[in-house]
């Protein structure tokens, strides 16, 4: 009995030992491990004093972790009603600039609707002033604080900000190299000059010119402009209710003219359903200006992979 229970002691112990050695050895196992050490992921951040700001809008830009030397710059520019933080969590382009390490700016209308300035005389010309002026001083606040590359240099928006997207290409065709505008309207369709800011006209697809006269108001914004232009991409649904559908076209014959290329497209076809894609001066990814239909759709766009479309049309992503 006595022999027994002594052999069951020394068993007991025997298991506590084996016991507390494995925790020994798994502890100096971890200790051993390294130590993943993982960088906080990038934020929206307020730019204060970042130049001239005569539109008196906020800057905010996006600096992914992953931001490549002497990295593209992309402006991304919101819709009425809208803020940098909502165009920001709401579209693709921030996550898209950590796959590609471009740096993504987002212009903040400051007055009652969040709407920008693309309809004043100050805001249709170079060096005008207002809100196209203080988004150019972003631009080059970008440049010389991130060493970006001035060539590389781009503008997004939806609605409102995809008019000043068509604004931003006419008054300063020396610093974007190409636009992508989802829902717009041509550049001048929306002056007006009773302070309204707003031109029913335009908005109901009721102002129509003919190539070259569109082409001579983007043109006119800054005089004696020699240089090359920017490449366009348009986006636009059909069943539009707020830019209407008819400002697609216009947009079209605006900057075919500008860019000196065919309105017959040079390639036509349909990358998804209910898209129709013209090209126009080139049948490639970065045609000098590009159009892309969606039928039946409204008032609704970027929506998912856009983005990614607006990249490959950049000649940011494949």
């Amino acid at each position: 009995m006595f022999t027994r229970l002594r052999m069951t002691a020394l068993a007991a112990v025997a298991a506590s030992v084996l016991l507390a050695a494995g925790a020994l050895t798994s502890a100096s196992a971890e200790s051993a491990a390294p130590t993943e050490v993982r960088q906080p992921a990038a934020t929206l951040t307020q730019v204060s004093n970042f130049g001239n700001n005569p539109g008196n809008l906020k800057m905010y830009e996006y600096v992914p972790n992953s931001v490549k030397s002497n990295p593209a710059v992309l402006v991304a520019v919101h819709y009425c009603t809208g803020t940098a933080q909502a165009f920001f969590s709401g579209t693709e382009f921030a996550r898209l600039a950590d796959q590609y390490g471009f740096i993504v700016v987002y212009p903040d209308a400051n007055v009652s609707g969040q709407c920008f300035d693309v309809s004043t005389s100050q805001a249709l010309r170079h060096e005008g002033g207002s809100d196209p002026s203080s988004i150019a001083s972003m631009v080059r606040y970008a440049i010389q604080q991130h060493r970006a590359d001035a060539s590389r240099v781009f503008v997004t928006g939806a609605s409102s900000g995809a008019m000043m997207t068509d604004v931003l290409l006419g008054d300063y065709p020396d610093l974007f190299k190409a636009g992508s505008a989802f829902m717009g309207v041509p550049f001048g369709c929306f002056a007006t000059n009773d302070g309204s800011g707003w031109n029913s006209a335009c908005a109901n697809g009721q102002i129509t010119k003919t190539p070259q006269q569109w082409g001579d108001l983007a043109r006119g914004a800054y005089p004696g402009y020699s240089g090359a232009r920017p490449r366009v991409q348009l986006w636009h649904g059909t069943s539009d209710t707020t830019l209407r559908y008819p400002n697609f076209g216009e947009e079209i014959k605006q900057w075919t003219n500008v860019l000196g290329v065919s309105q017959t497209p040079a390639a036509t076809d349909q990358p998804q359903s209910g898209w129709t894609r013209t090209r126009y001066g080139s049948s490639s990814a970065q045609a000098p200006v590009e159009g892309i239909s969606i039928a039946g759709v409204g008032h609704s766009l970027p929506t998912s992979g856009m983005a990614a479309r607006a990249l490959t049309f950049f000649g940011l992503a494949p």
